[in-house]
């Protein structure tokens, strides 16, 4: 059933203008304590100088496959999209810096071993990206987009959270505590889960929580009715921040998130996970969006991302849940491949490629689902469609962001993180 589109002026009302609409950068629509705000700079700085490949190289155990690749990409990654004040800048959207950005940087930073870097891009974060109302800060979530105005200054261009890239720097700066002994980074993370249960759940009608890609206003249009984004479902996470605050029930969290995630595939006769979904929570359907809206139920730039996050919690957790979803939700993808030899970058909810280009970010996602489920159909896609691709530590083009974050990320080995990083201490 597709959602009509008299159920949806309010929601869009609410996402056009704060741009929720998909959180890369590239072929598709364009996504997202200090008590002080520092003062915008003006214009870009220089970034990151030097040359460390060597030490981090250092720092990933000598079994790590693409182990040179992965140190190489990182420090031209630090070098190219970070700037010496730690702010993370995507070139393919007018040099804006998101909340996902900074936040796949310290996530990336903390599992190299990077911690420089780090504190880097967490500082710039937390005084430029705090939410503010009528001039105060609001909560310790971070504005997903900052960038230039209309009228020449640099600042926050919308002060809406995106709660992926608030999940995904939580998760770095828990890993961060224990990898560096830094009890301040887990105080800060405590603080941003608080506000992250409060402000980005809601309940369904069997009392359970589910995760909202953001503001309730945005995604909870009527209270039988949530807007959701399977991408943005980190069972792992919620797993870590059960570990550290035990007053929300992050837990309940990991059992919606795999609902979510193994019924809406149901709207697609192939079995893909869409970027967006519409759940009737009093009947428990869930349903497609119309084609011509701004938010799109279709398999795309941000679905590529479930496959990622499903395979961490396979491997961190030994999620036998997990495997059997990205060994179902993959079949359409392996049919494909094996008979085409390239996937499509757009889908659509019958299986029908939508575009001619192919998307490295795409199979980068699949590689490390299909290491643990299909590894010969992931050691193609390794050989075929992502060394192919790098050279001298760039996928594609040197503005490509969204790409060269999820290639390393869909690359690097859940492995490589060491296991007392994942428990309480």
């Amino acid at each position: 059933m597709v959602l009509r589109m008299r159920q949806l002026p309010l929601l869009f009302a609410i996402i056009i203008p704060i741009g929720l609409c998909g959180c890369f950068s590239g072929y598709s629509f364009v996504k997202q304590p200090v008590e002080t705000v520092a003062t915008p700079i003006n214009s870009p700085q220089p970034p990151i100088n030097g040359d460390s490949t060597s030490t981090f190289l250092a720092a990933l155990p000598e079994s790590t496959p693409n182990r040179e690749l992965l140190a190489q990409s990182w420090d031209g990654y630090r070098r190219r999209f970070i700037q010496s004040d730690g702010r993370v800048i995507d070139y393919e959207a007018s040099d804006r810096s998101t909340s996902e950005g900074q936040a796949y940087a310290m996530l990336r930073a903390v599992i190299i071993d990077d911690a420089d870097t780090f504190a880097l891009t967490l500082k710039w974060g937390e005084n430029n990206l705090q939410r503010q109302i009528k001039g105060k800060q609001s909560d310790s979530l971070w504005a997903w987009k900052w960038g230039k105005r209309a009228d020449g200054t640099w600042g926050s261009i919308d002060d809406n959270f995106a709660s992926d890239g608030d999940i995904d720097a939580i998760t770095a700066l828990i890993f961060a505590s224990r990898r560096w002994n830094r009890p301040d980074y887990l105080e800060l993370a405590k603080t941003k889960l608080r506000d992250l249960w409060r402000l980005s759940t809601a309940t369904g009608a069997n009392g359970k929580p589910y995760l909202l890609p953001g503001p309730r206003e945005a995604f909870v249009p009527n209270p039988s009715t949530l807007y959701l984004n399977p991408s943005y479902l980190a069972p792992y996470a919620f797993r870590i921040f059960a570990t550290v605050d035990r007053e929300h029930d992050w837990l309940s969290l990991v059992d919606t998130s795999y609902q979510v995630l193994e019924k809406s595939v149901q709207i697609s006769k192939v079995g893909l996970p869409s970027d967006w979904v519409a759940l009737d929570i009093k009947t428990g359907q869930y349903q497609a969006l119309e084609e011509n809206s701004p938010i799109q139920s279709l398999y795309s730039f941000d679905a590529y991302r479930v496959w990622w996050r499903v395979a961490l919690d396979a491997v961190w957790f030994d999620s036998k849940q997990a495997r059997q979803y990205l060994k179902n939700s993959t079949k359409h993808l392996q049919q494909m491949w094996r008979t085409q030899n390239k996937l499509p970058a757009r889908i659509d909810l019958q299986g029908k490629g939508l575009v001619d280009y192919e998307a490295t970010s795409q199979y980068a996602m699949l590689y490390s689902a299909w290491s643990l489920v299909e590894p010969e159909l992931g050691q193609q896609v390794l050989t075929k469609k992502l060394l192919p691709r790098y050279k001298q530590g760039i996928w594609d083009d040197d503005s490509s962001y969204y790409t060269q974050n999820l290639a390393w990320l869909g690359l690097v080995s859940p492995s490589v993180l060491p296991r007392q990083l994942l428990q309480a201490q």
